[in-house]
C-alpha cells in the first residue's frame, strides 16, 4: 500500500488515487494514477490505468488471476467490473469510498460477481489513504 500512496501523489492535478498490480511472485507488474482530468477521459482512473499496463507488462493475456490489486480508494462501480472482467485474484484497497464503493461500502461487485469471485481486504493504511485525498480536496478548497 505505500507504493501506491507514492504513485498517488504523482496525480498532478487529478484526484490522488494511486494502484499497484503485483504478480504471483509479489514482483510489480504495473502501476496506475488517476489521470481522468488530465486525459479528459472518464475511464482514466488508477485501476483501469494498471490493469492496462499490467496486461501489456505480460503480453499474452488479458487475465490476471494470480495477481493482487492494491489501490488507495475503494473501487468504483467501473473499477470492481473492471477487476473482475480481468479476472483479478485479490483486491486490497485504503480507504473507504461511502459514495462510490463497490468493494463493500454501496455494491460488493467483486463478491457477488456470478463471473468470477474475487478475494477483498479493505481499510490498509486507510488513515494514510485518506489523508492524501483530505489534502487533496482541502487545498482546492482553500482551507
Amino acid at each position: 500500500m505505500r507504493r501506491a500512496l507514492d504513485v498517488a501523489r504523482t496525480a498532478g492535478e487529478d484526484v490522488p488515487v494511486g494502484a499497484v498490480i503485483v504478480g504471483p511472485d509479489d514482483q510489480e507488474l504495473a502501476t496506475g494514477v488517476n489521470r481522468r482530468e488530465a486525459l479528459g477521459d472518464p475511464t482514466a482512473h488508477a485501476e483501469v490505468e494498471a490493469i492496462r499496463a499490467a496486461v501489456r507488462q505480460l503480453g499474452d493475456s488479458w487475465r490476471l488471476e494470480d495477481c493482487t490489486l492494491v489501490v488507495t480508494l475503494e473501487p468504483c462501480a467501473m473499477c470492481a467490473g473492471a477487476a473482475v472482467g480481468a479476472r483479478i485474484g485479490t483486491i486490497v484497497f485504503g480507504a473507504y469510498e461511502p459514495h462510490t464503493g463497490a468493494c463493500g461500502s454501496v455494491w460488493d461487485i467483486p463478491r457477488e460477481s456470478p463471473l468470477h469471485w474475487v478475494q477483498m481486504r479493505g481499510g490498509v493504511l486507510e488513515n494514510e489513504c485518506g489523508q492524501v485525498l483530505r489534502e487533496f480536496f482541502d487545498a482546492r478548497r482553500g482551507w
